[in-house]
């Protein structure tokens, strides 16, 4: 099963990590003796449950034994625990100074990456990050290294391993044989919960309770909902004229507890002749996206700890690497490029309900300097350039969809069915009344919105021009399909004449909770931000341009929309919710603008329709139409919704070009003839 050499290889640095063990972690410095002697206690335990895994000793383990068991591999990093963990660069940094601290703390967190690889009796992996530790721990043993030199070791392990570690990352998304989770869900009895320990993630009351809620579910039920999941996802493929039956896999990513929901999609998908790939989110620095999380996974055991390591790639981060990496992900798609050819793009599940995660910014945490920021930004585009090459935008496509999970409160059961109900609201009304919206814009030369009760929100919308109206659109009806819930009206605005302030009281853009939030438009670019989260003006800046602009220096606006899911909006505040719900459903709850790339990035050229046969002409702006002459500046590889609620919205005005002014929204109401439906939820 393993590699001869591979397996000495193992062995030889087991021992020689049990000998720094007995030894106490002694070194020539004693600030680091207490960190080796516990990483050597941490990675001891992995090579015992590797063997564990690999003996099948878990089979007869009760459940209170396998919970128990899953809490000690997390406890080290639980909150409660965190002030007096390596782990945590703020302790790290007080035990063993600020370049030490920074960089040995990383290490920790790369080493817990063994946990998954362990249960995934992937030895190459594990055998690799005991070298890195032996090879550290042995340059501090007989006399301090300097940091450079400590960096350099770390600098070598990323660089020398990416290729290996890149190509197996590309694998997991469009290789059927590596099926470590579908194997589980598929071969398992997920009536005896004690399936959810065979992934090794960390396993709280939410996916046991989630995994039980669904198990209680009658069959019809689940098979309805995975029907709407992957109906979605074909007809995501037929709306936009591309061909299903070319393509052979989809990629499910999804939160752990709703096995039995995706056992049931795995089927159906099968049924129009995909197969699944479903991959765990990266646990090395090489895949990792910052602190955000793609692929399976279950609940945090610490939001701030992978927020505090989220730019660790600035220990080692410099063009050579980036070269490299590029360089390896090239390779592995090339070598691959059969499998990527077929594949479908990814069927994704999220979930909502957990305690809203405000993040502490810590002074001894990695930073990027100014030219890493410009490395990143480079990675980020280029690398999207190579995926496209192998996975074309225009032939693939995806499905979203949200599920609340029981951290949400005692109403868990009730939303959980509300949420079901407004994933399948009636398509046809819908369609109806979006397209009363549409037929006004269409006419419109721009849309003026403006906020109230305290929202400051003031600006206006450049749209394209339509050259024949009878045959064209410029807003997309977004029905239930590719994006569930169904309920928005969309359109990829001009950039020039598209200025003004867009204000939120209070928005969760990618897992961060922003304050009184104010970004200023001009021509369609970002020009000014700010926000409340801190005292210091320019750590909030810092902020948003980190977790917003993605570095970037500025971004277009890529996005307007009206969201029209009142009923989703009125669920929300009726569980008072608003706060916990994903931007998916919070998109479809008011007008929204999207900092980034359009919503269709990189299929532009592919004719797309509205249900009453109009062509959708709005698919692209000055930014994304250089792609055919300078691809590089065409594309910036992200899109984040900022949604204003209905409460704070004064006025949505579609303005024509003689100045006749029609009313969609005001003081948060729809007043447009034809869409008085909408409203009856609010009266309700």
């Amino acid at each position: 099963m393993f590699d001869d050499n591979l397996i000495e290889r193992f062995e030889l640095a087991s021992e020689r990590i049990k000998e720094i063990k007995t030894a106490g972690g002694a070194c020539s410095d004693g600030r680091f003796s207490d960190y080796f002697c516990k990483m050597s206690e941490f990675i001891i335990s992995m090579t015992e449950l590797f063997g564990k895994v690999k003996n099948n000793e878990f089979e007869d383990y009760t459940f209170n034994q396998l919970s128990e068991f899953n809490k000690s591999l997390y406890e080290d990093i639980l909150e409660k625990n965190y002030d007096k963990s390596y782990a945590n660069p703020v302790y790290a940094v007080k035990v063993m100074g600020l370049e030490y601290g920074r960089m040995l703390s990383f290490l920790y967190v790369e080493l817990r990456g063994m946990i998954a690889y362990a249960y995934e009796l992937r030895i190459a992996e594990m055998t690799v990050l005991m070298e890195l530790f032996v090879e550290i721990y042995c340059s501090f043993e007989s006399e301090t290294p300097d940091s450079t030199s400590l960096r350099d070791i770390i600098y070598w392990y990323v660089s020398d391993y990416s290729d290996d570690f890149v190509e197996y990352r590309v694998r997991e998304q469009i290789d059927t044989s590596l099926s470590f989770a579908t194997d589980i869900i598929m071969n398992e009895n997920l009536d005896d919960i004690r399936y959810l320990y065979k992934f090794g993630e960390y396993i709280t009351d939410n996916e046991i309770m989630t995994a039980t809620y669904l198990n209680s579910l009658p069959d019809e039920k689940i098979s309805a909902m995975a029907h709407t999941f992957t109906e979605g996802y074909r007809k995501g493929f037929e709306l936009t004229g591309k061909d299903i039956s070319r393509k052979k896999t989809v990629n499910i990513r999804y939160c752990l507890g709703f096995e039995r929901l995706v056992r049931e999609e795995i089927k159906q998908f099968e049924e129009i002749g995909l197969k699944t790939t479903i991959y765990r989110a990266a646990v090395n620095t090489i895949n990792k996206r910052m602190h955000i999380k793609i692929g399976y996974y279950g609940t945090s055991p610490n939001k701030q700890m992978e927020y505090d390591h989220r730019f660790d790639n600035g220990i080692y981060l410099d063009a050579a690497f980036i070269e490299r990496k590029l360089g390896a992900l090239k390779f592995a798609y090339e070598k691959n490029k059969e499998k990527a050819s077929v594949f479908g793009g990814p069927a994704v599940m999220e979930v909502f309900g957990e305690e809203p995660f405000e993040p502490e910014n810590r002074t001894e945490c990695m930073t990027l300097d100014d030219k890493q920021r410009a490395l990143s930004v480079k990675y980020d585009r280029e690398s999207s350039e190579i995926v496209n090459n192998y996975i074309k935008g225009e032939e693939r496509s995806f499905t979203i969809i949200a599920y609340p999970i029981p951290e949400i409160g005692n109403d868990y059961e009730k939303i959980f069915d509300e949420t079901v109900k407004i994933n399948t609201l009636d398509y046809d009304v819908y369609c109806k009344i979006q397209k009363n919206i549409i037929d006004a814009l269409d006419k419109a030369d721009y849309v003026e919105v403006k906020g109230m009760n305290g929202n400051k929100t003031d600006i206006c919308v450049n749209l394209m021009k339509k050259t024949n109206a009878e045959k064209q659109t410029v807003f997309e009806n977004c029905l239930a399909d590719v994006n569930i819930p169904l309920g928005e009206v969309f359109t990829s605005p001009v950039l020039a004449k598209t200025n003004g302030v867009i204000n939120v009281s209070e928005v969760y853009l990618n897992d961060l909770k922003f304050k009184n939030l104010s970004v200023t438009l001009k021509d369609g670019m970002v020009a000014d931000y700010t926000c409340d989260n801190f005292a210091d003006e320019e750590k909030n800046r810092e902020f948003f341009k980190e977790n917003v602009l993605y570095n970037h220096e500025t971004l277009p606006i890529g996005e307007f929309a009206i969201g029209t899911n009142t009923t989703a909006y009125v669920m929300a505040n009726k569980y008072d919710i608003v706060y916990k719900l994903p931007i998916l459903i919070v998109e479809k709850m008011g007008p929204h603008f999207a900092l980034g790339d359009t919503c269709y990035s990189r299929a532009e050229d592919i004719k797309v329709y509205n249900p009453d046969g109009k062509e959708i002409i709005s698919k692209e702006n000055e930014i994304s139409s250089l792609r055919k002459t300078q691809p590089e500046k065409a594309y910036f590889n992200c899109h984040t919704d900022i949604t204003i609620p209905y409460e704070e919205i004064g006025s949505i005005t579609a303005v024509e070009i003689d100045g006749k002014r029609t009313d969609i929204i005001r003081n948060g109401r729809f007043v447009l003839e034809g869409c008085e439906e909408l409203n009856r939820p609010f009266e309700k």
